[in-house]
């Protein structure tokens, strides 16, 4: 630990400029992977906004729960099914898959195309393991 101290206090110009770099880096990937929300958050918006909650997993595990009045458009075929979303292009979306993990391209998809995106943070998961509704069909 002492040696680490000593290379900061030693090279304090080296550790600014990784710094800096690191912080770019982290400031870079969160404006291209979009807002996230939290499960709380997605709430509010979904009450208060109206946004729609798209949900981008496969048909089965959408069948096995899911958000109320979510739309199912598997990740796979949003691109060619983005035309769906047209008529919702005013209102703010919620993204959810199953982890969390792969809001981020089919966000940055939608905010290309000029949609109000938002990414939940932990997916699926994260809202079963909060004990919140979901409809099953």
């Amino acid at each position: 630990m002492d040696q680490y101290i000593e290379f900061v206090v030693n090279h304090w110009w080296l550790v600014g400029i990784w710094a800096a770099f690191l912080v770019a880096l982290l400031w870079d990937n969160n404006r291209r992977n979009g807002q996230t929300v939290s499960t709380a958050e997605a709430t509010t918006m979904i009450n208060r906004q109206n946004a729609l909650v798209l949900d981008i997993r496969d048909k089965a595990d959408f069948k096995a729960g899911h958000l109320v009045n979510a739309v199912n458009i598997p990740y796979a075929s949003l691109a060619q099914r983005m035309n769906e979303l047209d008529k919702e292009r005013e209102r703010p979306i919620v993204l959810v898959c199953k982890t969390g993990q792969t809001v981020s391209m089919a966000g940055k998809m939608l905010r290309e195309k000029g949609f109000n995106a938002v990414r939940m943070k932990g997916g699926m998961m994260e809202w079963n393991s909060q004990n919140l509704p979901v409809v099953k069909n």
